[in-house]
């Protein structure tokens, strides 16, 4: 008998809504599985969700939607059916994780790739498309060690950042010298050895930073070519030799430290050029001579930090001039000295006040001694005589037991000649 419509209807509503337009049970059994993930509303290419998952990436949740836990993050593009990773960062892996070669193949949208706190093998073999597609790579605390052979099969980089983790190489040209495209370069505390490199192809560079490595030699004059160069830190290195007179082309520069070497010489005149400038740090060197007074006509100078070096002569610039400072620091000059009618002592600059020679004023050995009193006056010995003579008797005189034991020992002394004297008119 065949069943009534109304039972059928029953029916079809009770089944499933998916079997019921898939065709049955059996046709949903036999359709393509997805990824668990999948499954669960990703967007991302199934093949790169594979590839983030065999990194030891959290993939619970959608990673082009959500923000990744522990300081992972992703950003993905737009295409349909499925998005494609642009950019990734691993952060604090565990250091048994090794990417497998073919999750790095799978990879090959990405157009930055950054690894913080990641101390893992360093992947071997890294396919060209992935090198060719990196416009940004990050390496903070990360793979263990490095060698400059590797970092340079990044040839399309935009955006470089390798800092504390150890970089075998003769030198930064063998890294820089065929990132032709490069706008930011910072290698730094990876103990890089070698020169300044000479050859510059990356001229639209804006931020180069080379700091706490191992670099010696002189700065070349050829850094000129840099005349997009806003940012250059040098610090920390074992560079000799006086700063280039070019260093006046670089008219972008706003940012300028090359703390911390063993540079000497005077500060060039070239330096007057830079009217950009806002930061310059030449603290810790052995630049000598005295402090230019064109420093004064740099307006835009905030910090300017000259402490620890050789410098020598008056210090010529005033208070207001000062002021005009979120940082100053010249102190650790031993042969600078400042002019105390036009500068405080309060300012405390660090240095000597100058006396009536224009010379400094040699510190006190004791400061509990008079001569503590008398180092900021306009007249040092006409003030040391005053002081010793209103409060040296109270404060700085010997003690009355010192006093006693000598005029006990002149007594004695006295009566020792009087009786041989006598001895002898007596005979």
């Amino acid at each position: 008998m065949e069943p009534r419509p109304t039972a059928l209807l029953i029916l079809l509503a009770l089944l499933p809504f998916d079997t019921w337009i898939g065709g049955g049970g059996a046709a949903a059994s036999n359709a393509p599985s997805r990824p668990p993930s999948a499954a669960q509303g990703s967007t991302l290419d199934p093949r790169q969700l594979t590839a983030l998952q065999s990194m030891g990436f959290p993939t619970a949740a959608d990673p082009c939607a959500d923000p990744a836990p522990h300081g992972n993050a992703t950003a993905c593009d737009n295409e349909a059916p499925f998005r494609h990773l642009v950019s990734l960062r691993l952060a604090n892996c565990s250091p048994d994780l090794d990417i497998p070669t073919t999750a790095l193949r799978a990879l090959s949208t990405l157009r930055s790739l950054a690894f913080l706190r990641c101390p893992i093998p360093v992947p071997r073999h890294l396919p060209g498309p992935l090198t060719a597609s990196l416009r940004s790579f990050s390496c903070d605390a990360s793979l263990r060690h490095l060698t400059g052979v590797w970092l340079s099969r990044f040839q399309n980089l935009t955006d470089l950042s390798v800092v504390g983790v150890p970089v075998s190489a003769s030198g930064p040209a063998v890294i820089l010298s065929q990132m032709h495209h490069l706008r930011s370069a910072t290698i730094s505390a990876t103990n890089l050895s070698g020169v300044v490199p000479h050859h510059w192809n990356a001229l639209g560079l804006v931020h180069l930073n080379l700091s706490s490595n191992l670099l010696n030699g002189r700065i070349p004059s050829s850094i000129s070519v840099l005349g997009f160069i806003q940012t250059l830190d040098l610090s920390s290195n074992a560079l000799t030799g006086s700063l280039p007179d070019t260093i006046g082309d670089l008219a972008a520069l706003k940012h300028a430290s090359f703390a911390r070497n063993s540079l000497s010489g005077p500060i060039p005149d070239s330096i007057s050029q830079l009217s950009a400038l806002v930061h310059l740090d030449l603290s810790s060197n052995q630049f000598n001579g005295s402090i230019p007074k064109f420093l004064a006509e740099m307006k835009g100078l905030k910090l300017l930090n000259l402490e620890n070096n050789n410098f020598q002569g008056v210090f010529p610039f005033n208070a207001s001039f000062l002021r005009r400072f979120e940082v100053f620091k010249v102190g650790g000059n031993n042969n600078l000295c400042y002019n105390h009618t036009q500068l405080s002592s309060s300012l405390k600059l660090g240095i000597a006040p100058c006396d009536r020679y224009g010379l400094p004023v040699s510190p006190p050995a004791d400061r509990s001694t008079r001569a503590d009193s008398s180092d900021y006056s306009d007249d040092s010995s006409d003030e040391g005589s005053r002081d010793a003579g209103s409060n040296g008797a109270s404060h700085h005189g010997p003690s009355k037991l010192v006093l006693g034991v000598a005029i006990g020992l002149s007594c004695f002394v006295f009566l020792v000649i009087f009786l041989v004297c006598f001895s002898k008119v007596c005979s």
